[in-house]
């Protein structure tokens, strides 16, 4: 028998409904499983035990009943501490933030799983603010990798990717300004979706603008368009938010990839250089979604890097978030997030908006890419989970996170919806992700790309 903690969401609602297991015993089995894995990969700031339990029961209820609140109804689901979520302190990895608050409040993804019935685990660790693409910060520590806790997690929603990987709860809220849901769940083995911008509400808003999305975090492409059709719901306080989506993402999940026109890009036109157990396992699961029928073509986006306007928007954003500090909040921050603080405050407006220049123009260059090719296919990272504790691989050369995440952020700049998908494992055994990225709005494309792949390489094997 498959243990509790090992089944999707999608397949514990259908055991709910048949009455083979109850949300408290589901809830039970995800809370040891968080208690026993915290020690090693530090995945949590704050496991919510007591108010699980009772959210559990209470689900147990409704479905004892026959009316299930919505269509989480006692799945267990996990937060990352950059999203407010009711009773809970939410420091988003900082010593800088005080505990002291009301915390009264849900962020809107937040919101609609309590209104869909999901019982809350608790918060996830966070890189202070979410400024890197790893999982460490001055007051939670380092968060490990689930398949060498020597490594990193990646970030920065690593301690919900380990969360996942691990059975803590089969959903998890997490963020991407970056790469920030994409780079963990490639490192750690699981899937997940970075939405077009504005599909999932968000509040408040982040000071790193449009760049900052919210997706969530799962095992498999279907758990994942379950949780955004019940995240993705319009939520007023989100002022630049989408109106209601027009499909059910779960409905066109088994449409499949047949006639779909895919550009597979290997290495963006040879600018970046990719680890071949990357490669390989990349290049066999494009093989995969030729088999099913899709036309893929080996060829690039008309891109170049545009990491230095991405600089400019992401420091400058750094530099707002902590603008107020005082100098004894500043001697408190990570080393690297105040570097850069210092970096992004220097920029003046000029610089500021022709950045946004920069990012006009690679969003009209990628909008005409699409007119061609429904799908863009890269590896997600170029690499596997490198050391724990470091920002870059040891030896790389790089001076900050973004030198080794060549393929995650330009799709931020762009807002186009882009989904990291696991596809097997290097010469070392470590997970290797795939990213498909569609035009802005075809979520549902990128979702069914996916879903094809889980069906062919389960669990990323």
């Amino acid at each position: 028998m498959t243990e509790l903690t090992e089944l999707t969401a999608v397949q514990l609602v259908d055991g709910y409904r048949k009455g083979e297991f109850s949300p408290v015993e589901v809830t039970r089995a995800a809370l040891e499983r968080a208690e026993r894995i915290q020690p090693e990969v530090n995945a949590f700031v704050r496991i919510t035990a007591e108010e699980a339990l009772a959210q559990a029961r209470e689900s147990a209820d409704r479905w004892r009943r026959g009316e299930p609140a919505g269509l989480v109804d006692g799945v267990p689901v996990t937060v990352k501490d950059i999203l407010l979520m009711r009773g809970a302190p939410t420091l988003k990895g900082s010593k800088a933030l005080s505990e002291k608050g009301r915390w009264d409040e849900d962020a809107p993804s937040v919101a609609r799983l309590r209104e869909h019935g999901a019982v809350f685990l608790g918060k996830t660790t966070t890189p202070e603010f979410g400024w890197k693409g790893v999982t460490d910060s001055p007051l939670s520590g380092v968060t490990r990798n689930p398949h060498d806790p020597s490594r990193t997690a990646g970030g920065s929603s690593g301690g919900a990717a380990a969360a996942v990987a691990l059975g803590a709860g089969p959903l998890a809220l997490g963020t991407d300004g970056g790469g920030s849901v994409r780079i963990p769940a490639a490192f750690c083995g699981i899937f997940a979706l970075k939405p077009t911008y504005g599909r999932v509400p968000l509040y408040p808003a982040s000071a790193f603008g449009t760049l900052a999305h919210v997706g969530p975090m799962t095992r498999d492409a279907a758990d994942a368009a379950l949780m955004l059709d019940v995240i993705g719901a319009p939520d007023a306080r989100d002022w630049s938010g989408m109106g209601p989506s027009a499909v059910s993402h779960q409905g066109v999940l088994r449409e499949g990839v047949r006639g779909l026109r895919i550009a597979y890009s290997p290495s963006l036109g040879g600018q970046v250089r990719v680890q071949p157990g990357v490669s390989a396992a990349v290049r066999r699961a494009v093989e995969h979604l030729a088999r099913l029928g899709a036309y893929v073509e080996e060829t690039d986006p008309d891109l170049t890097d545009p990491v230095d306007a991405f600089h400019t928007l992401w420091f400058s954003g750094a530099a707002r978030v902590t603008q107020h500090f005082g100098p004894y909040q500043r001697e408190l921050l990570d080393p690297g997030l105040r570097e850069i603080c210092g970096l992004g405050a220097r920029y003046s407006a000029l610089d500021y908006l022709a950045a946004v220049d920069v990012r006009m123009d690679l969003g009209r260059r990628m909008g005409r890419f699409h007119e061609s090719y429904d799908l863009l296919v890269t590896p997600t990272v170029p690499i596997t989970a490198f050391e724990a504790g470091a920002e870059v691989p040891k030896g790389s050369g790089h001076r900050r996170w973004t030198g080794w995440t060549p393929f995650t952020y330009p799709f931020n700049m762009t807002q186009q919806p882009a989904a990291s998908v696991p596809v097997g494992v290097d010469g070392d055994g470590l997970p290797v992700g795939l990213q498909i990225v569609a035009a802005r709005h075809r979520d549902d494309l990128v979702l069914r790309a996916a879903h094809a792949l889980d069906a062919v390489t389960p669990s990323g094997s």
